[in-house]
């Protein structure tokens, strides 16, 4: 029997070769289409799944609230945290924590140097909670005890070679604190679905000797509460229940921290949050993060995207199954009369959606196979670690093929119910009418189909619009041409303000340099140097206290960068500057209350029992994207500043230059390797993720309209074709070119009005949500909604007359002679 439908479905298919192409064509790329996205979703999903207790890991958030309102959230907090909540809470198992350890790194024996920026100072339970797998190395002791690092294998690569590096030492040729670190184990490559880059783990106790070599006597790395650099991660017991322990944090943040009575007295507390470790990527976006996240709601929406791009496929389907019914009424009262039940004819019908579904299934498995790598590069994602026949192929073959059977099912039933329900007697006596409802349904996918489409292209404009907007918006600062080297970290001080003061003046002197400075970050960078002031003259047991961020410069920075300075001056070597002089953003002066940004100039701010004289007010700059808001910022003048060094370059002749500068820097600096950015690729970087949702945004919306498209020329083909007679008839009578054509998409025309309607309130809706995730957006233009519309009645004029003008050219002698 089987066998039978199967034969019986494919001779029809074969057939009736140009539907079932047409269907064929839609569905294989409405299935691609999904199969990539669900491929890109899943990734996303599967950040930090790949460690078996993931679920019982989390990382603590921190808010500060001041006066009610929050000032700002972290992903890092106090060192003391850690162990006290351990001690606390028996729900906890473990926990970690972890701190950056940039660093400049060297393999003395081969004359390696690397500076490092992708590793972490790390608890020993670090390994284990964060599923980092030693392959060599003991995992109980290699983080056990000081001056000891653990090394990805690539890393390990990157300096030994294929030599074991077991036992082996790095240097850490540090002008103030050199080191020797002892490779303690390897690991595997970390995987790229996490929140966390790790190249490398330097033992945590190691940064607790670091700053007793500084004087520091007050074991800070386990004490401190006022020191919020640090990453903590606690994993829980299997019973415990994360919400109940969430729920004790209040009263644990009042018993240490926010019972002080100075916090009570300026209406600061703080509250501490748990964030599940595998959420982090997708929904974590304070400050603070380790890396850039992607955005979540983003992602749904390419989840939206990929049912919608099926969708409109199976509704082609159901469209050309429904409006073929009449062609196929003799069919089924044939089959009646020799006996055949409905059931039988809704199993042939079905049988015929199957195959036609598993063709394409099978089509569109060889076309994701062969995209992937390309689709990969697009994204910029590793998905070689999860190909599409192995590593979350369950999870994707389960929603792939879920999918699958539904729409199986919901576009092969309808049309076989209307099929197999004919009337033998009606049909065979040719009193068979079309069916009303069936037209009603077919109109209302395609509306449905050119809402869906419409909306997808509102989208898309949008999308496109806001990040042109954050790429193209005044940042208050002059990103363009500008060459930012890495720091020097290999001289004493004494050595290094020489060195720094001869390079920079022979740098000032090769073609094409306009400008040289040096600086402790530079825009693009998030700033975690912050501290909390109060006016001067207030009592500093009530003052109301601003947290601001922090950098340091030295004299040439406003010049270089462009920075305007809006109310007294800027650094100026003639008086003489310290450490205590300062300037202000407009955003920093609002806040402590001055009236204008004028009073701001020669009053003082307290930092502890440090007052800083407020020299100048700068204007309002971009430090970081437009997702985030320009926080208050303080920019402090340091002598032999080293960590950033920025040139203006003006020279055509880019290599030359570089050349010039990399000979100045061996000369002047030659036990640091040579490494630079461009500052202008450097600040984009931070709109990576929101760019790559826009290009896939994008590209899916125009695969959704060519496949809606598609199954608009199917129909219109089909319509044509049912009215060849009609209009054979019309030209004879002396119908022209034009007014056939205009016959035959009015019809259609109608249907996308009423999609532009449906679609203009949902895409408007949908995007300002999507808007809302930034600090500094466009709005949604009016045009946008126009330029949707005109396009999709041209998309859907053209694709009509294409089979409008066919028939209307056609001899009206061959359409009446069959008659």
């Amino acid at each position: 029997m089987f066998s039978n439908l199967f034969k019986l479905a494919w001779r029809n298919l074969l057939k009736n070769k140009s539907i079932s192409a047409i269907n064929l064509l839609g569905l294989s790329a409405g299935l691609t289409a999904a199969l990539l996205i669900f491929q890109y979703v899943l990734y996303e999903r599967s950040y930090d799944s790949f460690t078996d207790h993931a679920d019982r890991v989390w990382r603590l958030q921190i808010d500060k609230t001041t006066k009610g309102a929050i000032e700002w959230q972290s992903a890092t907090f106090f060192p003391a945290f850690g162990p006290t909540m351990k001690k606390d809470f028996p729900e906890i198992e473990d926990f970690c924590r972890l701190i950056d350890a940039e660093t400049l790194l060297a393999n003395e024996t081969r004359n390696i140097r690397f500076a490092e920026k992708k590793g972490y100072y790390a608890d020993p339970a670090t390994l284990d909670i964060l599923g980092v797998e030693l392959q060599q190395g003991n995992p109980e002791t290699a983080l056990s005890g000081p001056d000891k690092i653990v090394l990805s294998q690539k890393t390990a690569q990157k300096y030994f070679g294929v030599e074991n590096p077991l036992g082996k030492i790095l240097t850490v040729p540090d002008a103030d604190f050199p080191r020797k670190y002892e490779v303690t184990g390897v690991f595997e490559d970390y995987p790229t679905n996490s929140h966390l880059i790790l190249d490398y783990l330097v033992s945590y106790s190691t940064l607790g000797n670091i700053l007793r070599m500084s004087g520091d006597t007050s074991n800070a790395t386990e004490t401190a509460w006022g020191w919020y650099d640090f990453y903590i991660y606690y994993k829980l017991r299997p019973d415990a229940d994360a919400k109940a322990l969430e729920a004790k944090l209040p009263a644990f943040c009042d018993r240490y921290m926010n019972n002080e009575e100075r916090l009570k007295l300026a209406s600061v507390r703080y509250d501490a949050f748990l964030t599940p470790l595998r959420s982090i990527h997708l929904e974590s976006h304070v400050n603070q993060e380790a890396e850039v996240n992607a955005d979540g709601q983003g992602v749904n929406f390419l989840y939206l995207i990929a049912f919608f791009v099926l969708a409109i496929a199976w509704v082609n389907f159901i469209n050309l199954s429904t409006a073929r019914s009449m062609e196929r009424a003799r069919e089924v009262g044939v089959h009646k009369v020799l006996g055949a039940f409905k059931r039988q004819l809704v199993a042939q019908f079905m049988t015929e959606s199957f195959v036609l579904n598993l063709v394409a299934v099978l089509i569109a498995l060889g076309v994701t196979w062969v995209m992937m790598p390309t689709f990969g590069r697009l994204v910029e994602r590793d998905f070689s670690s999860m190909g599409l026949f192995s590593s979350l192929s369950g999870q994707l073959w389960t929603t792939f093929g879920l999918t699958c059977l539904v729409g199986v099912v919901l576009s092969g039933l309808y049309p076989a119910f209307v099929l197999s329900s004919y009337q033998p007697i009606a049909v065979l006596k040719g009193g068979l009418k079309g069916n009303p409802r069936g037209n009603w349904l077919r109109k209302g996918l395609i509306v449905f189909q050119f809402a869906a489409s419409i909306a997808l292209m509102v989208g898309t404009v949008v999308v496109l619009r806001q990040l042109n907007y954050m790429r193209n918006q005044p940042l208050g600062f002059e990103v363009k041409q500008t060459m930012v080297l890495e720091g020097v970290q290999s001289l004493q001080d004494s050595a290094y303000t020489s060195a720094y003061s001869a390079f920079k003046q022979e740098l000032s002197q090769i073609p094409g340099i306009q400008g040289v400075t040096a600086s402790s970050t530079v825009p693009g960078n998030e700033i975690y140097w912050t501290n909390s002031f109060y006016r001067a003259g207030q009592d500093a047991t009530t003052a109301s206290r601003i947290t601001m961020y922090r950098m340091a410069c030295d004299y040439d920075f406003l010049k270089t960068y462009n920075i305007q300075v809006l109310e007294g001056r800027a650094f100026d070597p003639k008086f003489g500057e310290n450490n205590r002089t300062i300037l202000l953003n407009e955003s920093a002066a609002k806040d402590p209350g001055f009236a204008s940004s004028g009073e701001a100039v020669n009053a003082y701010l307290m930092a502890g029992t440090d007052s800083l004289k407020i020299i100048g007010v700068v204007s309002d700059f971009h430090q970081e994207g437009l997702q985030k808001v320009v926080m208050p910022m303080m920019i402090s003048y340091r002598e032999g500043m080293r960590n950033f060094y920025s040139a203006k370059i003006e020279s055509r002749d880019y290599g030359a230059t570089i050349g010039s500068i990399q000979a100045l820097w061996a000369k002047h600096f030659p036990a640091d390797p040579f490494d630079y950015f461009f500052l202008d690729d450097h600040f984009q970087k931070q709109y990576r993720s929101d760019i790559l949702f826009g290009q896939v945004f994008g590209f899916f919306t125009l695969l959704a309209i060519l496949v809606a498209c598609l199954g608009l020329f199917g129909l219109a083909s089909y319509q044509a074709l049912q009215r060849r007679k009609e209009i054979g008839i019309r030209k004879v009578l002396g119908a022209t070119t034009t007014q056939v054509t205009s016959l035959l998409a009015k019809d259609f025309v109608r249907l996308v009005l009423v999609s532009i309607l449906l679609a203009v309130p949902i895409s408007m809706y949908i995007m300002q949500k999507w808007l809302e995730n930034f600090a500094y957006r466009t709005n949604i233009p009016w045009w946008a909604f126009v330029l949707a519309a005109v396009v999709a009645v041209m998309i859907a004029v053209l694709t009509v007359s294409l089979q409008s003008i066919r028939a209307a050219l056609a001899n009206p002698v061959n359409a009446l002679r069959s008659e």
